[in-house]
């Protein structure tokens, strides 16, 4: 369909899946700096410590008792502040192992139905999820809340599909880098604003309700923009395949012949396969949010970083992946950007397990601004060349499902080794994991023919201008 959309209307789309992705980020991390206070709301609640209610047997009762036990499981004490912690962690986990479980479903549901029809459904599940969280006044509501919003989060892998929809090889890298602007962008501003709206107290049983209603006015918001304003993009059912299924009907055998020929070469040329880059998402992912997820600790163990400063740390990154991805990332073929960004990861592996000082440490928040800003946008845009306009929901959402796991496992091993282990032990094994990434990434995958085709364009574009 690329070829098919006119410029007007490519701009138009783009137009309405910055907004909409940028409106749902920001009420995603809305929740983000609220989980250590979330959590911390319902133990006291329901699990007090001092001892100055009879115990009762609750949902979270029953997860702090694995927890401790989980705990006692390591060589070194772990300190009682960081329970809240790992049970956010162990949190995100779960969100993310649902979306792992739920990506190929609505991608290949959008496949068939349509991005419009599945978009809508997924923010249909949105609604439900952030509602849940508005009255939230125990941990088993809240809790029902991360199901449901890890089980219809599909945004980020529509929006993908969509964009690619749209885009031809040209301008499919630069497309890709637009998605990854919004991330940066709204990781930057929706913790803080998240953080802001939390101690406006609105409702004594739930005293995060203003976040929540705030987050829910977004959604909803969001939700309408895209029932008027967001086309459909899918080839089959635009009319963009109409024609060539009128000629399909007069074909010749020897024409039909040619087809399945150019089908089968089409088929043999394929650069890099679906299982390779799948597999390269999933071990980027799993020591990355690994390292992304130990910082909090590190930082306090080394300097005894407040969440203050660990928001300011996050916000630098934010602001440098948003500069990184609006003047770099979207000029670099997709490959190239992803070999840059795995190898600023390996060296802030190698950073973080000698660091001793606050220069180092932003040294290292430096390398993961890049990388931040370059992998998953090249490893999406990679899969996005690998894929027919029919299939591309599906193998988008199969590649974010296998990120998804190793998001959602990353943290738990990688911690676990930060306290068997301690911090030296566990970033170098984390080294040396990204350095098997880089391995991958550098011998395995090679740039599909259309990028190279784009770029050396843009080059002769830029010769002829000169």
């Amino acid at each position: 369909m690329a070829s098919a959309v006119d410029p007007s209307t490519r701009k138009r789309v783009l137009r309405v899946i910055f907004v909409s992705l940028l409106l749902d980020l920001i009420s995603f991390t809305f929740i983000l700096p609220l989980f250590p206070k979330l959590l911390e709301f319902y133990r006291n609640a329901e699990v007090p410590e001092d001892g100055s209610e009879p115990a009762t047997k609750t949902l979270l009762s029953s997860v702090l008792g694995y927890l401790n036990a989980y705990k006692a499981a390591f060589a070194r004490p772990i300190d009682s502040r960081y329970d809240i912690v790992l049970l956010g962690g162990a949190l995100g986990s779960l969100f993310s192992l649902l979306q792992a479980v739920a990506s190929p479903i609505i991608g290949r549901l959008s496949d068939k139905h349509g991005r419009r029809a599945a978009l809508l459904a997924s923010m249909a599940g949105n609604i439900l999820s952030v509602l849940l969280w508005v009255v939230a006044v125990d941990f088993r509501t809240f809790l029902a809340s991360r199901v449901v919003g890890g089980l219809s989060e599909g945004n980020v892998q529509l929006a993908t599909a969509i964009a690619t929809d749209i885009s031809d090889a040209a301008s499919r890298g630069s497309t890709m880098a637009l998605i990854g602007a919004c991330f940066s962008i709204a990781f930057t501003f929706g913790p803080a604003l998240g953080a802001w709206l939390s101690s406006i107290a609105t409702v004594a049983a739930n005293p995060f309700a203003t976040a929540a209603g705030v987050s829910l006015a977004l959604i909803v918001t969001e939700t309408i923009y895209l029932y008027f304003c967001l086309p459909e993009t899918l080839p089959s059912l635009t009319g963009a395949e109409t024609q060539a299924g009128t000629q399909t009907e007069t074909k010749t055998e020897a024409d039909a012949e040619t087809d399945a020929d150019k089908a089968a070469a089409a088929a043999v040329g394929r650069t890099n396969s679906h299982a390779l880059l799948n597999a390269t998402h999933f071990l980027f992912l799993l020591f990355f949010s690994g390292m992304e997820f130990s910082l909090p600790f590190m930082t306090w163990d080394l300097f005894r970083y407040a969440a203050s400063h660990n928001g300011r740390l996050l916000g630098y990154v934010g602001l440098v992946a948003s500069a990184l991805q609006g003047g770099v990332t979207r000029r670099l073929p997709p490959l190239l950007g992803v070999r840059l960004g795995v190898g600023a990861c390996l060296v802030a592996f190698a950073l973080l397990a000698r660091v001793r000082t606050v220069g180092g440490l932003y040294l290292a928040a430096t390398c993961l601004a890049a990388t931040s800003a370059t992998v998953v946008t090249g490893l999406n845009a990679l899969s996005s060349f690998e894929a027919a306009d029919g299939e591309r929901g599906g193998k988008l959402g199969v590649l974010r499902s296998w990120g998804q796991l190793g998001r959602g496992l990353g943290p738990v091993l990688f911690t676990s080794v930060y306290w068997w282990a301690g911090r030296e032990t566990a970033y170098v094994m984390g080294a040396v994991g990204m350095a098997g990434v880089a391995a991958m990434v550098m011998a395995g995958l090679k740039t599909p023919p259309g990028s190279v085709k784009a770029n050396k364009s843009a080059k002769g574009g830029d010769k002829k201008v000169l």
